[in-house]
């Protein structure tokens, strides 16, 4: 057992090493040269070892720790993942909106870009997770209804695989799934509550020179009020609804984590936390890079930055789904809890003074974070469907 753990350990340093030295050196060259294209190649190179290295295996931690931690501990294993994954976003967008805080008795034009930034990174970022759970679970419902198994992607061997639940080792309880529904309405109605208070009492009365449309602020009382909220429903949901028994089937890296302490599961999970933290906060500086050099619009740079933000909840999903091991009941708990995690965020950035976005911004992320809850609902509830068909004709 002490090879392995050596082994184990190893891996986590190497992982959190790279990490920080993505962020430190890319940090020195950003500061140091001007050429374009040492910038531009340096800021694709982050964003190459960041994505395929640092989240991906980042993510794996996550999968297999939450599994164990949320037998042990009897917590929901949706919310434990979330705390991981969501943590970038909520990072992104505090320090996007200490930035703008600070740029405002300067430079109210950048502060408001800057505060662009904090609210479509953490905005947006739904709008990734739940739009990739919606069709993750889409194709679940596809291979149960034909009963065979099925690509993730159409055309794309190597993304992976989706099995009929029927296949799967263990399966989620209607109680799990529920939760998940409860979970979105609640994100639902959070979503709706600071679309409606932006447009009635956030409006900006003298926007800086330049603006071409309206633009609206996230009042601090409703940021308060939003938080509050939150941390409630986080509250109301943490405990485990998940089936009991069914250990001995799982794959040899959950192994791993079942046979050693419980420390050793944290420090797992912590380190890959920081690790997407460290990386996340670096890809999104090559991305503002990538922007000045090619001259995109900061609006863009804040979509990009909610991608990679929400990215290793993309890849605990992902890897949940196309393993037939039970999961798939923590994968759609998991979206629904990080998207009211990054909310919280986004309470968190109001309460600073710095969530501000444009009328058409405003109303295209929120029509479209609402109509994906709906899907996405909808979704989980031909799930449900399924599992009530087969109890009813067993």
């Amino acid at each position: 057992m002490a090879k392995p753990l050596v082994k184990h350990f190893i891996n986590l340093t190497l992982l959190l090493v790279v990490a920080f030295l993505i962020r430190h050196l890319s940090t020195i060259i950003f500061d140091t040269y001007s050429h374009p294209v040492v910038l531009f190649i340096t800021s694709l190179a982050v964003l190459g070892v960041g994505a395929f290295y640092i989240l991906r295996n980042s993510a794996e931690i996550i999968e297999e720790t939450t599994e164990i931690l949320s037998e042990k501990t009897k917590t929901a294993g949706g919310l434990l993942q979330s705390l991981g994954t969501a943590f970038p976003d909520m990072i992104l967008g505090v320090t996007a909106a200490v930035v703008s805080l600070g740029l405002q008795k300067t430079d109210m034009t950048r502060a408001i870009n800057y505060a662009v930034i904090a609210a479509s990174t953490t905005f947006g970022s739904n709008i990734y997770n739940v739009g990739h759970a919606a069709w993750c679970i889409f194709r679940q419902n596809l291979a149960n209804t034909k009963q065979k198994t099925v690509l993730m992607f159409p055309l794309l061997n190597k993304v992976g695989l989706l099995s009929p639940m029927k296949d799967h080792r263990k399966k989620p309880l209607l109680e799990e799934i529920d939760t998940a529904n409860n979970i979105l309405v609640a994100l639902t109605l959070l979503t709706l509550f600071v679309a409606v208070v932006m447009v009635i009492f956030g409006k900006v009365a003298n926007p800086p020179s330049g603006t071409q449309e309206d633009l609206y602020q996230l009042i601090k009382p409703a940021g308060v009020f939003i938080l509050i909220a939150s941390v409630t429903t986080l509250y109301l949901f943490r405990k485990s609804k998940r089936a009991v028994g069914g250990e001995e089937i799982v794959e040899e890296e959950e192994n791993y984590y079942r046979h050693h302490k419980m420390i050793i599961i944290w420090i797992s999970l912590i380190v890959s936390g920081i690790s997407i933290l460290f990386a996340a906060e670096s890809m999104v500086k090559a991305i503002e890079i990538i922007c000045q050099v090619t001259g995109m619009p900061f609006v863009i740079a804040g979509v990009m930055a909610g991608v990679i933000g929400c990215l290793g909840e993309i890849l605990v999903v992902h890897n949940f789904s196309v393993n037939p091991n039970g999961r798939i009941g923590d994968a759609i708990v998991g979206v629904a809890m990080d998207n009211i995690v990054t909310i919280c965020g986004a309470s968190i950035v109001a309460i600073m003074g710095g969530i501000f976005l444009g009328g058409s911004s405003l109303i295209l992320i929120f029509v479209i974070i609402l109509a994906l809850n709906t899907i996405l609902i909808w979704q989980i509830s031909n799930l449900k469907n399924f599992f009530i068909e087969v109890k009813t004709n067993s």
